[in-house]
């Protein structure tokens, strides 16, 4: 006798009826979500391997079938449908702002395309197109032209054409720029060559004169010549006090307008602080009289030039050397000047002032209306071995004169080749000596 489970169901005598899933009624299987029709898809043929179980790493109610399992034979899930496509994730635009916001130079995870603007655009950064500066805000125009043809056209134009400026109007604003470069405390340049004749103490008035009227500080020139120096005949003399009154008066000395009680000013603004004109007096000018004297001038004066006498062994020269933050050192166009000046730059590296002389500025002086044969080129070339740069200020028949100087009196070239050598010794403000190697 056969029992229920052996009874063949309708239509199939040979299979065996499936049994009933585990929990569920035969009216259960009729749901909401009906099975595809399985009409043969159980049918077990003796022959056949039987299908590799579902891959365990995948779970839950959406596990997708085993691939390795294809053909009729393939078991689907509960509340799985084949035929929809892989689900997607959802695509929040505010996650994808959060993202990019916190991590704005890695490249987004997904393929999705990311807010270019609108409500999901990212917020301007603070300074970022608010920009409030001069050269943003005002219309750039051509600087007007100083000189030339070009000045010219423009006011004979009523400044309707401006052609802008010259390349020597650029040259000369980059050269001023290059004077007026910050100064912090007080530099002190001293003026030195071992001939006489080469002008020295011109020099150092030009030099002294073009710090003076470019720049808004107080430039002064101190005189330490032993022998009865000229320097305060090159401006106008408003006072008979020299640097021995200055040195006796020091205690009472408190304020600026005390200290220009003893100088005399040109129309540059350039301060002259004069030597004792009595040579028996002017010798017993010592190293400790002249870095007093530099020590108190330094509280009021932003730059001092010391012009220096012919000898380098007097009392004066040690103070004025292991004071000076820089080295001009002047010679003339010709044979005996130049070995002069080179003889004075090789005692400087023997006794010890090597550091300064590699700040040293070498300036050829030419004394007389024609050059001579000498070949200047390379008498810049011998002192550009041993020094920061050189310098050449050409003959100029203003100067020959041996009066007072006046700038607006000296030729064009004259002035543009002083304003080169003040830029080329304000290139030293920043790292100043006197407080560094000795």
């Amino acid at each position: 006798m056969t029992g229920p489970s052996e009874e063949s169901a309708p239509g199939h005598p040979e299979q065996a009826a499936a049994p009933a899933q585990p929990g569920l009624f035969a009216d259960d299987r009729t749901d909401s979500h009906p099975h595809p029709d399985t009409s043969g898809a159980f049918d077990v043929q003796p022959t056949q391997a039987v299908a590799p179980p579902p891959n365990p790493a995948v779970s839950g109610p959406h596990q997708v079938p085993n691939p390795a399992v294809s053909g009729p034979h393939q078991v689907p899930q509960y509340g799985y449908d084949q035929n929809l496509p892989p689900l997607q994730p959802q695509y929040d635009p505010a996650q994808q702002y959060q993202a990019h916001a916190q991590y704005p130079q890695q490249p987004p995870s997904s393929g999705l395309p990311q807010p270019q603007g609108g409500r999901h655009a990212a917020p301007p950064q603070p300074g970022h197109g608010h920009d409030l500066s001069t050269a943003h805000l005002v219309k750039q125009t051509k600087r007007p032209p100083q000189s030339g043809w070009r000045k010219a056209l423009y006011v004979g134009t009523g400044k309707l054409l401006n052609p802008g400026e010259s390349p020597a109007d650029t040259r000369r604003r980059e050269l001023i720029a290059r004077v007026n470069q910050p100064l912090r405390g007080c530099y002190k340049i001293a003026m030195l060559s071992l001939k006489g004749g080469v002008g020295k103490t011109t020099v150092t008035t030009t030099l002294g004169s073009t710090f003076a009227s470019l720049r808004g500080d107080r430039v002064v020139a101190v005189d330490a010549n032993p022998d009865r120096g000229t320097l305060s005949q090159k401006i106008p003399l408003e006072t008979t006090a020299t640097v021995r009154h200055l040195l006796r008066d020091a205690a009472r000395i408190t304020r600026y307008s005390d200290v220009r009680s003893y100088t005399s000013q040109g129309s540059s603004r350039l301060e002259i602080l004069a030597s004792e004109q009595d040579p028996a007096v002017s010798e017993a000018f010592s190293e400790d009289d002249y870095r007093r004297t530099v020590n108190l001038l330094e509280h009021f004066y932003n730059i001092v030039l010391t012009d220096c006498g012919t000898g380098l062994m007097h009392s004066a020269m040690k103070g004025v050397l292991d004071g000076a933050d820089a080295l001009v050192v002047v010679s003339s166009g010709s044979v005996d000047g130049a070995r002069s000046a080179s003889a004075t730059l090789d005692w400087l590296e023997a006794h010890g002032y090597g550091e300064l002389v590699k700040r040293s500025v070498a300036v050829i002086n030419s004394v007389r209306p024609k050059g001579g044969s000498v070949d200047l080129d390379k008498l810049s070339a011998h002192f550009g071995a041993k020094v920061r740069a050189v310098c050449k200020v050409p003959f100029d028949p203003h100067l020959e004169e041996g009066a007072e100087i006046e700038l607006d009196r000296l030729s064009g070239d004259t002035r543009l080749a002083l304003l080169e050598l003040a830029a080329t010794v304000a290139d030293g403000f920043a790292t100043p000596l006197s407080q560094g190697y000795r």
